[in-house]
């Protein structure tokens, strides 16, 4: 189920606000002191595009920030879309390092924990204030979400976008809260990778957002016991085979997805399997980015899923219907951009 802290009666916790500024703590636990609401904000390090889609839920981020590394996935790039000043702002490399950064004079930078010992520890050493986020999980959403309202002194936006996401979820799980283990169909989400011109297939950590989505959505995740690590974990047919999942999720980040479902369905090795001879191979839907990773589009891919893995019972969710309104309210994107811009990146079995 998904965290209380997210609930839209938690209440947002204020920034401690004294004469020498604004302290706020991160996801490292580390108290920050800003001088007050940073005006020179830059973004950098990498999986970037995860936190500035984050970032940039709230309206001041575009004004705000005046550096950011790469935000695209592949030949996407959602941010030039939404911020009018894009092409002002200074373009980092994506192996820029503290001096570059410090060059462009900021007054915060935000990074992804991740980055901490090969970026943030370089920047800290410069007197530079760094607030390290994760956004990786639903729980990490809600305690992110409220740090954000705090650098950008707007915890009403982030009420609002916590009350957002929260109303999306329990609409799924009230459906399907009285589903036994039995009606909740075997699901196995799959990475479909090209590296290095090898194919291979991949399954997520039992922690990580797509077995939330699947779990959450009222699928049983047939891998959960297969991959005890902290990243993706190769899986070769045979071991596909043993499970033999009533539903597949496939997802591809540098593929295309269509492309990688036909593929797979096309092979003689996979048409035994029962998701292939009941159609119930699915490319998970994206834009210009997918919806299974955690980014903010991840309530899309919950959602999602619940109407492929019970159509039945979320046969009234229109999932069209269901991304306009999120393009709205967390981004303000009025039904003809939706349609110029996001409408024809659609990919996947989306309708």
């Amino acid at each position: 189920m998904f965290n209380s802290a997210f609930l839209p009666s938690a209440s947002i916790a204020p920034s401690v606000t004294h004469d020498s500024g604004i302290t706020i703590t991160d996801a490292l636990g580390r108290s920050v002191t800003l001088s007050g609401t940073p005006k020179r904000i830059v973004l950098a390090g990498k999986a970037l595009f995860m936190i500035a889609d984050a970032i940039y839920t709230f309206p001041e981020a575009g004004k705000n920030i005046v550096s950011l590394g790469s935000t695209a996935q592949g030949s996407g790039n959602f941010i030039p879309l939404i911020d009018p000043t894009f092409k002002d702002k200074i373009t980092l490399e994506s192996n820029a390092g503290a001096e570059q950064i410090a060059a462009t004079k900021p007054d915060c930078v935000i990074l992804k924990s991740s980055n901490k010992s090969t970026l943030g520890d370089p920047l800290e050493q410069l007197n530079i204030p760094v607030v390290y986020l994760d956004f990786e999980t639903a729980d990490q959403y809600a305690r992110d979400m409220k740090t954000l309202g705090q650098i950008f002194q707007n915890p009403d936006r982030a009420e609002k976008i916590m009350a957002y996401y929260t109303g999306k979820v329990e609409s799924v799980t009230k459906v399907i809260s009285n589903l036994k283990d039995d009606q909740k169909p075997k699901t196995l989400l799959l990475y479909y990778s090209e590296k290095d011109g090898a194919v291979s297939f991949n399954v997520p950590p039992l922690g990580w957002m797509q077995t939330y989505i699947v779990q959450t959505a009222g699928g049983q995740p047939v891998w959960k016991d297969a991959n005890p690590s902290k990243g993706w974990t190769k899986v070769n047919l045979e071991q596909v085979a043993a499970w033999n999942p009533d539903v597949i999720f496939v997802v591809a980040y540098a593929t295309p997805v269509d492309e990688a479902v036909k593929t797979l369905k096309a092979d003689t090795q996979w048409q035994g399997l029962k998701a292939v001879k009941d159609n119930k191979v699915y490319g998970f839907a994206t834009d210009i980015y997918s919806w299974d990773q955690p980014d903010t589009r991840w309530i899309l891919g919950l959602e999602w899923a619940a109407t492929k893995l019970h159509p039945d019972l979320f046969k009234d969710l229109d999932i069209i219907k269901e991304s306009k309104e999120f393009y709205k309210e967390l981004y303000g994107m009025e039904d003809a951009a939706y349609t110029k811009d996001i409408q024809p990146t659609l990919k996947g079995d989306v309708k």
